[in-house]
């Protein structure tokens, strides 16, 4: 299993562009963690945290398209370091004048959300470019899913770490001054600095005109609602037991559960049409989910925590290869910035529908909301199946100058049959 990826990082740059990638989205990561934890200590509500998290999500969510078409035309350098500095600056501003102003808080968290770097998209732009075939391509899409993982098992422990030895003010500082060194060390990279998105038809709509990634988008704002969800209602369990290390063990727990999953999934090649394999993870994903409504005790909460997690890294990179299928020619960064566009509206809808639950509810109405978006992304992929089963182009990986990624298929796949 290990050898597939220590054969990617041995590549020249690429260890260095996924672990700068993982830094500098650190406060992309743990910002909603960071949010409520920031603001119970200034005595705000669970629905003030939840309004916080969900404006910045809602921000990154418009931010990031349009930093992603401003990459595909401009290059990254010129966009992803300037933002990385302005969305720290919005968090800075957040921490050092606290709740006492709420139309201000309101607007540091927006303008940290807008000015999000879109390094996830960007990384994957880069791949073709760094790696040899499209074999060790979707391997390290799997990689980075997989290192997203580790980012969401270590970034809230983190960011707890530096709230016991210091206070969720200082926890935002340091978390987002670290995340604009991971963005400085990407855009110096040879490969940033040279890439070049390949050639693309003029259309406002951009990477949206595809049937196919609006279905797949679709689907993926109901697994962002779920994560988003889980975030307010563990810390709800955790004050419900008492200690608020708890929160921070279930998110690593669920961190831990997808990067086991996300190691075995891209260990092997995988034969099938990836639209297909998609619906099959996603309702897996929802399964683990139920589960949580039961809120049991810390240690079997863990587990079923950990549990929950497995299908969440396998979904994510099966979703990158069909982002790939579906997106027109020279929008990379552009539709994966969508993806994770609508992973944060999806995750601020979450974290504001679990607040009022865990408020007005329990903390087990809280996890339902969990549960619920699992199944929705499901019959979303399961109620679109025919616009996801016709790609608009398809192809091998370019691995030249081209550094497009349009028509990926996965090894063993062509055109999405087998081969």
């Amino acid at each position: 299993m290990a050898a597939g990826y220590l054969e990617i990082l041995r590549a020249r740059h690429a260890g260095r562009l996924l672990t700068g990638t993982l830094v500098g989205r650190l406060p992309n990561g743990t910002a909603h963690i960071a949010l409520v934890l920031f603001t119970r200590a200034e005595g705000g509500s669970y629905t003030l945290a939840g309004a916080l998290a969900a404006a910045y999500g809602l921000a990154t969510a418009v931010g990031q398209p349009l930093l992603g078409r401003a990459v595909d035309l401009y290059g990254q350098p010129r966009v992803q370091l300037p933002a990385a500095v302005l969305s720290a600056l919005g968090m800075a501003l957040l921490a050092l004048t606290g709740l006492g102003s709420l139309p201000l808080a309101y607007l540091a968290v927006v303008i940290a959300g807008v000015a999000t770097p879109p390094l996830e998209g960007g990384l994957r732009a880069l791949w073709p470019s760094v790696l040899k075939g499209e074999d060790q391509v979707h391997r390290a899409y799997a990689m980075d899913a997989v290192a997203q993982e580790i980012m969401f098992t270590v970034g809230p422990l983190l960011v707890t770490l530096l709230v016991s030895l210091r206070s969720p003010a200082a926890a935002l500082l340091v978390i987002n001054a670290l995340g604009v060194l991971g963005a400085l060390s990407v855009v110096l990279s040879e490969p940033s600095r040279t890439w070049r998105s390949a050639p693309r038809e003029a259309h406002w709509l951009g990477a949206l005109r595809s049937p196919g990634l609006l279905a797949l988008l679709g689907a993926f704002f109901f697994v962002g609602l779920a994560l988003g969800s889980i975030t307010v209602a563990a810390v709800a369990y955790a004050d419900d037991h008492g200690r608020e290390s708890v929160y921070g063990w279930l998110m690593a727990a669920l961190g831990l559960g997808a990067l086991i999953g996300g190691l075995v999934y891209g260990a092997r090649q995988w034969a099938g049409a990836p639209e297909k394999r998609l619906r099959v993870i996603v309702g897996l994903l929802a399964l683990g989910y139920l589960p949580l409504v039961l809120t049991p005790s810390v240690p079997v909460m863990a587990a079923l925590a950990a549990l929950a997690g497995v299908f969440l890294a396998p979904a994510i990179a099966c979703s990158f290869i069909v982002v790939d299928r579906h997106a027109p020619r020279g929008t990379v960064t552009e539709a994966f910035s969508w993806l994770v566009t609508t992973f944060g509206v999806g995750a601020a809808a979450g974290t504001a529908a679990a607040g009022p639950a865990a408020e007005l509810g329990s903390t087990a109405w809280s996890f339902a909301v969990a549960g619920a978006g699992g199944v929705a992304a499901l019959v979303v992929l399961l109620a679109t199946g025919r616009l996801l089963a016709a790609p608009v182009r398809t192809g091998a990986v370019a691995t030249g100058s081209e550094n497009d990624r349009n028509g990926a298929v996965e090894p063993g796949f062509s055109s999405g049959h087998k081969a």
